[in-house]
C-alpha cells in the first residue's frame, strides 16, 4: 500500500519557488508535509515578471496576504487591462480591459446591439461602455462590487508589482509556516533506475537532500524535468517566433503611475511599459530574425522615458512547453515547464494554475499515472488556450510593409483558433473551449481594437429599434461616467494603502 507523501523538495527560488513554497504550506499544512526549497544565492532569478492578470488575487487570499499588503510591500500598482499602441496600425490604440462591455437584454449579448448602432453610424468606441476601460483612462481605482447591481459593474483587477520584492514576500510567508531554506548549488541530481523518478539531489557541500514530491522551479535550465527525465520540449516558435526580450528599469517621469500596462508595437515585435510606484519596468520582446540583438537593445534605450536604474537584461527564449509538466514525482512550474511571451502577462498565473492543479490531483507516494495524465492534458490545454489569443495579437496586425509584421500575417493559424474566427466573422459569436483563459470580453477587445467586425449582427438584436437602443447605450454610458466621477484616483488609493 502507498504510502502519503511526507517530503517535498522544491527546487528553484524566485517567483515560482515561493509560490510553489507559500501556496503548499498552506494548503496542505493539515498533512505536515515537511517542504524544502533549495536556492542558490549566487545565481539569482529572471525576475522581470511585473504585471498579472486578476486570478492573483485569488493566490494572494489562498496564502493569507491582502491586496493592500502585495501593494504597499512591492511598491505595486492596479491594473485594470492593457493598452495595445500601434498593434493595428502606427497610430491606432486599443484598450483590453478586465471587465464586462455594456448590458445584454432579452438573451441577446451587447455586442450585437452596440453592432447595430454602428452599422446605422454611431461612432461610440466599444471602450465607452467597459467601466475597467474607463477607470484606467481616468486614473481612477474603485473596489469592485461583490454583487454588482448589473452588468455594468463587473469588472476585476490585477496588479503590478517588483517581482523580486513579491518572492521575498513569499519567503517571509513561507519560512514562516515551516517551509526550510537552503541556500546552495545543485551538483547532482540522483534518479530511481527502477522506477524513472527523481530520489535526490547532492548538494555543492556535499549534502544530499531527499523527498517524496519535486517541483521543478529552476527556471529555463529546467534541471529536473528537461535535464534529469529528459522530457522533450515542444516547440512552438512557428506560431510565436519572438525569440528574445532586454529588460530594463527606469525613473518614472510622473509621480503619479497610471493603472493599466502598455504593449507598444516596435519593427520586430513589441515592448512593454509596466508602472510602479518607485520604478517603470520596460523590456522589448523581439523575434531575432528580423533584428539584431544590439538594435534591439538601443531601441529600448531610445524609447524610455527616464534615467535608467541598472543595466539591460538579455533573455532567451522558445515559446512552448515540456511534453509533460509532470513526469514521475517531479511537477515543472514556471519557466522549467513551459513559456509563453509576456503579451498578456500569464506567467504568473500559469504558475497559480499549476499548483491548484497539483494540490487537486495530489498523489501518494505511489504516484498513479493517472493522476499526472489528467494533470498533463489540462496544462496543455490550458497553454493552446492562451497561445492562440496570444498568436491573434500578432495574426490581426494592420503594420503593412514590415518584414515581421507582413510575415506574421501570413502564419496559418491552429484549428481552434481558425473556428473562433470563423464563428465571429459569420455571426458575431464566441466559441468557448475547455480551459480557455481568456472569455468572451477579452476576445471581443481584440476583435474590436483589430476592427476585425462581423458583417452581420444576430437578429435577435432587432427586438429594439436603433432609436431605443441609442436612448439605452447613451444611459450605459452616463452610468459608468458617474462611477468613475465617483472613484478614488489611483494614486491616493495606493498612498492610503502604503499607510496601511
Amino acid at each position: 500500500m502507498a504510502e502519503p507523501i511526507a517530503s517535498i523538495v522544491i527546487v528553484g527560488g524566485g517567483t515560482a519557488g515561493w509560490m510553489a513554497a507559500a501556496y503548499l504550506s498552506r494548503r496542505l499544512a493539515h498533512l505536515n508535509i515537511a517542504i524544502t526549497l533549495v536556492e542558490s544565492s549566487a545565481i539569482g532569478t529572471v525576475g522581470v515578471g511585473e504585471a498579472t492578470v486578476p486570478a492573483i488575487r485569488d493566490f494572494f487570499a489562498a496564502v493569507g496576504l491582502r491586496d493592500a499588503d502585495v501593494l504597499r510591500d512591492t511598491e505595486g500598482t492596479v491594473k485594470y487591462g492593457i493598452r495595445f499602441d500601434g498593434w493595428n496600425t502606427p497610430q491606432d490604440s486599443f484598450f483590453h480591459p478586465f471587465g464586462l462591455y455594456g448590458a445584454p437584454a432579452r438573451g441577446v449579448a451587447f455586442h450585437h446591439f452596440w453592432l447595430k448602432l454602428r452599422q446605422a453610424g454611431d461612432p461610440t468606441p466599444l471602450s465607452a461602455y467597459c467601466l475597467a476601460t474607463q477607470l484606467a483612462q481616468h486614473g481612477r481605482f474603485l473596489q469592485p462590487a461583490a454583487q454588482p447591481a448589473n452588468d455594468l459593474g463587473v469588472f476585476d483587477f490585477a496588479v503590478h508589482f517588483d517581482a523580486s520584492r513579491f518572492a521575498a514576500l513569499l519567503r517571509s510567508r513561507a519560512t514562516a509556516a515551516g517551509v526550510t531554506r537552503i541556500d546552495a548549488r545543485i551538483d547532482e541530481v540522483e534518479c530511481d533506475g527502477e522506477r524513472g523518478g527523481v530520489t535526490g539531489i547532492t548538494l555543492e557541500d556535499g549534502r544530499r537532500i531527499t523527498g517524496d514530491l519535486w517541483i521543478d522551479c529552476s527556471g529555463f535550465g529546467s534541471l529536473l524535468l528537461g535535464k534529469a527525465l529528459a522530457v522533450p520540449y515542444v516547440d512552438w516558435r512557428r506560431w510565436l517566433p519572438c525569440d528574445r526580450a532586454i529588460a530594463l528599469p527606469c525613473r518614472a517621469a510622473s509621480p503619479e503611475p497610471e493603472p493599466f500596462t502598455i504593449a507598444s508595437a516596435r519593427p520586430a515585435g513589441w515592448q512593454w511599459r509596466i508602472p510602479l510606484r518607485h520604478r517603470i519596468g520596460n523590456g522589448h520582446v523581439y523575434c531575432s530574425d528580423f533584428i539584431s540583438d544590439d538594435a534591439a537593445e538601443a531601441m529600448l534605450l531610445d524609447s524610455v522615458e527616464g534615467e535608467p536604474l541598472a543595466a539591460p537584461i538579455r533573455l532567451r527564449f522558445t515559446t512552448g512547453h515540456r511534453a509533460r509538466f509532470w513526469h514521475r514525482n517531479v511537477v515543472g512550474l514556471g519557466l522549467a515547464s513551459g513559456f509563453l511571451e509576456p503579451l498578456e502577462s500569464t506567467s504568473i498565473t500559469l504558475i497559480q494554475s499549476g499548483l491548484e492543479r497539483l494540490v487537486r490531483f495530489f498523489p501518494d507516494t505511489n504516484f498513479d499515472p493517472r493522476l499526472a495524465d489528467i494533470y498533463n492534458r489540462q496544462s496543455v490545454l490550458e497553454f493552446e488556450r492562451i497561445r492562440d489569443f496570444l498568436l491573434l495579437h500578432y495574426w490581426a496586425n494592420g503594420r503593412a510593409g514590415e518584414p515581421f509584421w507582413d510575415h506574421m500575417r501570413s502564419v496559418e493559424l491552429p484549428e481552434g483558433l481558425q473556428v473562433k474566427l470563423d464563428t465571429w466573422r459569420a455571426g458575431g459569436e464566441f466559441v468557448r473551449n475547455e480551459w480557455d483563459t481568456f472569455q468572451d470580453p477579452s476576445w471581443l477587445s481584440m476583435y474590436a481594437g483589430f476592427r476585425d467586425l462581423p458583417a452581420r449582427y444576430s437578429p435577435l438584436a432587432d427586438q429594439f429599434s436603433t432609436a431605443d437602443l441609442s436612448e439605452t447605450l447613451a444611459r450605459m454610458r452616463a452610468a459608468i461616467g458617474t462611477t468613475v466621477a465617483q472613484a478614488e484616483p489611483h494614486e491616493a488609493y495606493l498612498e492610503r494603502v502604503a499607510g496601511d
